[in-house]
């Protein structure tokens, strides 16, 4: 026997040798159901968080199918109670904080962010099902998606100022045609929506129940390359009705919406938490707790992430979705490079050390320290932060992308031109509260909830005039619409 070999060490070697092997599981499974094909995010244990490794499984699945004939939709999922809980900053920051490795950092959001692109210039019906935790990275994959379908568990969010970043995967495009400041709000404070309020609000454009789910995945299947509209159908076929007819299941209407656009329609934080702080002396208790409640989040947050993360949504307002990547590469790029402290800062008081309470320590801790210099790192060509970044790459033939809200509940946007008489399908003279409803139910085939957006829109931006014989009730578009008093 040689020297220092125990016979129990040759027992527990002989053990070791003959143990069976653990096989992993893939990180992403794929499918084929007939002329669908499917990808369903597999590393459950991490809310199938997005790591790079993924996004080389998926994207040259998405490739290969975009120009497949054999393929005709293509169905989007994730294994246990997340679709995505974003991406591996983790594994980021920590590539970020070490000089050998900082180029992976980038090369990450490089590559994730072209997966995204990808995702958006499909010409077949893409369903992404956002059953569960859909946040950051996830969102990026979802929101492409022709059919962005919730469930009751679906919890959404941008939540990058919690970790000193800034929303990112073509949010700034995305959320910035939200109606109102809502999409604002959302950049900023990191806060969610869940189940129902995330369809009431047109990032999804279907509620289902989760049940439903296998069964609708049968029913796509067995269609023969079905239109967009065909499998719009099929989904409403498997909504979900509201538990109770007439009401918003999101907190985020009535005054307190009308609270939320004024605050947030301002293009400085400042400004946004002075008038916050007004409203949280409000004698509305709706409106009063909503803002108090908001100031403390904007609190808790990165001063520096919120002052970029408002630019970055008002430049987005007026950017295609490529450009609202490539400024959003940037400024990843600029955050990897040290632009600001506080995204390594974030993932290590939120994600690595897991602490629940309490405010991580910003560098600067104040909004008033972010002066308009600092906030230039992320955005200006010459930043010294910027210089040597390697061009944003996204080899992937462009296509023609579809409008966000085309299969949601209709838009407040769309719902003032029918009022004002600018909406295609409008006429030329008033319109009271019932032919608008009616309207946009013929217009939509009555969807799940229009009924109830019309009524809350309507309530909150009309004023009702009646007519010269007494006999109708005009619906009068408020253009200016003021703060409940």
């Amino acid at each position: 026997m040689p020297p220092g070999i125990t016979r129990r060490t040759q027992t527990i070697a002989r053990h070791i040798m003959t143990k069976p092997a653990t096989h992993e599981q893939p990180l992403v499974l794929f499918e084929s159901q007939l002329s669908i094909r499917t990808f369903k995010l597999n590393r459950p244990e991490k809310l199938n968080s997005l790591n790079e490794s993924m996004i080389g499984l998926v994207q040259p699945k998405i490739e290969f199918w975009k120009n497949s004939e054999l393929c005709s939709v293509i169905w989007g999922s994730g294994e246990g109670r997340a679709f995505c809980a974003g991406g591996d900053v983790e594994t980021v920051v920590r590539d970020a904080t070490d000089p050998n490795t900082g180029n992976k950092a980038i090369e990450f959001f490089n590559k994730e962010f072209a997966l995204d692109y990808l995702l958006s210039t499909l010409d077949k019906p893409y369903i992404a099902i956002m059953d569960g935790i859909t946040m950051g990275g996830g969102v990026g994959l979802s929101a492409p998606a022709s059919f962005r379908v919730a469930t009751e568990n679906t919890v959404f969010a941008m939540p990058e100022t919690k970790i000193g970043y800034c929303p990112d995967v073509g949010a700034n495009h995305y959320l910035s045609r939200l109606d109102g400041e809502l999409g604002t709000y959302l950049a900023l404070t990191g806060d969610t929506l869940t189940g129902r309020a995330v369809y009431e609000h047109g990032l999804a454009t279907h509620y289902i129940p989760s049940r439903r789910i296998p069964i609708l995945l049968e029913s796509i299947s067995a269609l023969e390359n079905p239109t967009f509209d065909q499998v719009n159908d099929i989904i409403e076929e498997h909504r979900s009705e509201p538990e109770q007819s007439g009401t918003f299941a999101s907190p985020l209407v009535g005054p307190v919406r009308a609270a939320l656009d004024f605050a947030f329609s301002h293009n400085k934080v400042e400004s946004i938490v002075e008038d916050l702080n007004a409203l949280s002396g409000h004698r509305d208790p709706l409106i009063n707790h909503w803002a108090s409640k908001t100031l403390e989040s904007l609190r808790l947050r990165s001063p520096t992430s919120l002052k970029v993360a408002l630019r970055a949504i008002r430049l987005g307002k007026t950017q295609s979705l490529i450009e609202a990547l490539e400024m959003e590469y940037k400024i990843a790029a600029a955050f990897c490079n040290g632009a600001s402290p506080d995204f390594e800062t974030g993932v290590n008081f939120v994600l690595v050390e897991k602490i629940k309470t309490g405010r991580p320590n910003w560098t600067p801790a104040t909004l008033e320290e972010v002066s308009d210099e600092i906030v230039d790192r992320f955005f200006h060509e010459k930043s010294p932060y910027l210089e040597s970044v390697p061009e944003f790459k996204h080899p992937f033939a462009p296509g023609e992308s579809r409008e966000y809200v085309e299969y949601a509940l209709p838009t407040e946007t769309a719902i003032k031109d029918m009022v004002t008489g600018e909406h295609p399908n409008g006429g030329d003279t008033g319109i009271t509260l019932n032919e608008l409803v009616s309207s946009f139910e013929n217009i939509t085939d009555s969807k799940m909830g229009v009924r109830e957006k019309i009524q809350e829109v309507a309530a909150r931006r009309c004023e009702l005039i009646d007519n010269a014989d007494g006999n109708r009730v005009w619906l009068k578009w408020i253009h200016n619409a003021q703060l409940p008093e």
